[in-house]
């Protein structure tokens, strides 16, 4: 749920949080929240710092407890109840590997201390360690391993046990750019080969772009706005969400006599069709790849918008270059394109004429 809407799912509730909060003395960390996550699926609580995600997933944990609110596992109370018996597994950012054990021993904790025979204890470590690729490795102490192998215990020591949720948090936050879009995939493979619903907290939004079934997008101890990627992306619901996720371009006005939105220096720009009255102040958001460069001479597609204006800036960035305009009404538009060779690009001090359809604007909540 969010803000009291039933938010469609493909299956029973694997987790339902009903009004949970969370207060720190007078500091408000989480405002009181209702949000549903499906079995199977992979949500991603994405988020600046201190926007709650962190205190959301140690509330379901059982690390912290709400100020109020209940927390549904299965549809069963679990508010009180504490964290080992709660079923649920924690891959942190820092591994908490015990440098001490081998991997074998550290993967055969949680089953130790569950009172597992050894001859399961065994079957079950070595099954873990085939999924996350370390079958060999488990006679090496942690000291022994790279950072991307220690995630891959960490990982190992949460799904050995078969909790019915896994819940990460920012557990690639540690590692270089190559080996962390690696782990991205062989986490989304996990996910998929074990069917078991995932948590995972990030601050990346590419990463949870990349990784999430849906995402929920939290702000200042709230949600700003749970969906899909492509929902998130596309249909930001307010400008929060079209800044944090991905690049935008935001215009302001209010709507004319004409229809039109007018913005500073009394300039008009066409706005999606809706029911606008004049004098409605509105905000409208186009995504800068949404936006190209048309030839002079070229004839303007119906239901599209044209602008004219001047190079601002030009900055190549390998397969895409991203162009700064000035325009004639004094908007500053960037655009985004696949890069051509530096002497067909446009240059700073160039006239250009940019273009967009307006099913590709958005108009956001003010």
């Amino acid at each position: 749920m969010q803000g009291g809407i039933h938010l469609d799912g493909r299956g029973a509730h694997a987790i339902a949080l009903k009004g949970i909060s969370k207060m720190f003395g007078p500091v408000t960390a989480l405002h009181s929240t209702d949000l549903s996550v499906e079995k199977g699926e992979f949500l991603t609580l994405l988020g600046p710092s201190g926007s709650g995600k962190t205190t959301l997933l140690n509330l379901i944990a059982g690390a912290i407890g709400p100020t109020t609110g209940a927390i549904l596992l299965d549809g069963r109370d679990i508010t009180q109840m504490p964290p080992r018996e709660r079923g649920i597994g924690m891959v942190f950012q820092n591994y908490a590997l015990m440098p001490h054990m081998t991997v074998f021993e550290n993967v055969a904790y949680p089953l130790r201390a569950r009172h597992h025979p050894s001859k399961t204890i065994r079957a079950k470590v070595m099954e873990a360690l085939e999924r996350v690729g370390l079958r060999g490795f488990e006679d090496r102490k942690p000291r022994q391993l790279s950072g991307g192998q220690q995630q891959r215990v960490g990982i190992a020591r949460c799904i050995v046990y078969s909790p019915t949720i896994i819940m990460m948090d920012e557990p690639l936050g540690a590692l270089d750019k190559n080996l962390r879009e690696q782990m991205q995939g062989e986490i989304k493979r996990l996910h998929k080969d074990l069917g078991t619903t995932f948590i995972y907290v990030t601050h990346d939004q590419e990463e949870a772009l990349n990784m999430s079934d849906r995402i929920c997008l939290m702000n200042l101890g709230e949600i700003a706005q749970v969906g899909t990627p492509d929902e998130l992306y596309f249909q930001p619901r307010n400008r929060f969400v079209a800044e944090f996720i991905g690049e935008s371009n935001l215009i302001s006005g209010r709507i004319g006599a004409a229809g039109g939105m007018v913005i500073a220096g009394n300039s008009s720009v066409a706005v999606p069709t809706g029911r606008w009255t004049e004098g409605t102040e509105l905000l409208a958001m186009i995504r800068p790849e949404k936006v190209r460069i048309c030839d002079c001479d070229e004839p303007v597609e119906e239901g599209s918008y044209v602008l004219s204006g001047e190079v601002k800036s030009s900055s190549f960035i390998g397969g895409m270059t991203r162009l700064t305009v000035e325009t004639e009404n004094a908007l500053k538009i960037t655009a985004k394109m696949i890069s051509d060779r530096a002497e067909s690009r446009p240059a700073p001090g160039a006239r250009v004429r940019l273009c967009w359809s307006l099913s590709d604007m958005v108009v956001l909540e003010k």
